[in-house]
């Protein structure tokens, strides 16, 4: 199975309040989960490779084989890409967690686009949507 995800993180403040938001769609566009998580106080970058995380454990789990991540993140796809270099210590880590997750898809793509773009913009509203349901409860 083919699947798309759009996984998107964001932090109110750098660091701050920070979610993820992820939206997995069949290669027709049927949404297939959608998950929104806050995520604790952290960067926007911890929280750009978290979402990235979170998107390969939920494709795990619905069995694809090939999986395409779309985020708005221009650093976290172009390191994913290896068109830049993972230079910053404390994202190492994640990018390693994620290079491992790899190993169970047939076949993994990183793409970048704009945060405008219709299904992109569904993961951003879901980080604004966990941000504000956590930050409305103090």
């Amino acid at each position: 199975m083919d699947i798309n995800i759009n996984a998107d993180g964001g932090s109110r403040g750098n660091p701050g309040p920070a979610a993820i938001g992820i939206v997995a769609t069949s290669e027709n566009g049927k949404v297939l989960q959608e998950c929104k998580e806050y995520i604790g106080i952290t960067t926007n970058n911890v929280a750009e490779y978290k979402a990235l995380i979170k998107s390969l454990e939920i494709a795990v789990k619905i069995g694809a084989a090939v999986v395409t991540i779309i985020m708005d993140s221009e650093l976290v796809i172009k390191q994913m890409n290896g068109t830049y270099k993972v230079k910053a210590k404390h994202l190492r880590e994640y990018y390693e967690k994620v290079k491992m997750l790899e190993k169970r898809f047939v076949k993994v793509v990183y793409k970048n686009v704009s945060r405008n773009e219709k299904t992109q913009s569904m993961a951003d509203a879901l980080v604004n949507e966990a941000l504000n349901e956590k930050l409305d409860e103090k």
